[in-house]
């Protein structure tokens, strides 16, 4: 059975930026669910009034090395 979760882009300033309801079968699923956000920044996943966890941004990878 599915459960209702919301995933919240928050901003700098700690505001929510934007939010996106979604439905999974876990916290687990609503958390690999929620990961693709990090991309924008900072992500709380709730399922209704319970915060399941804040993700960290995701970490972009080192650019190429230059040669000196």
């Amino acid at each position: 059975m599915s459960q209702q979760y919301r995933a919240y882009l928050v901003g700098d300033n700690g505001v929510f930026r934007s939010a996106e309801a979604f439905e999974a079968a876990s916290d687990a699923c609503a958390l690999t669910f929620a990961q693709q956000f990090t991309r924008h920044g900072k992500v709380e996943v709730w399922q209704l009034g319970r915060k399941i966890a804040v993700l960290e941004p995701e970490q972009l990878p080192p650019g190429p090395l230059t040669r000196q």
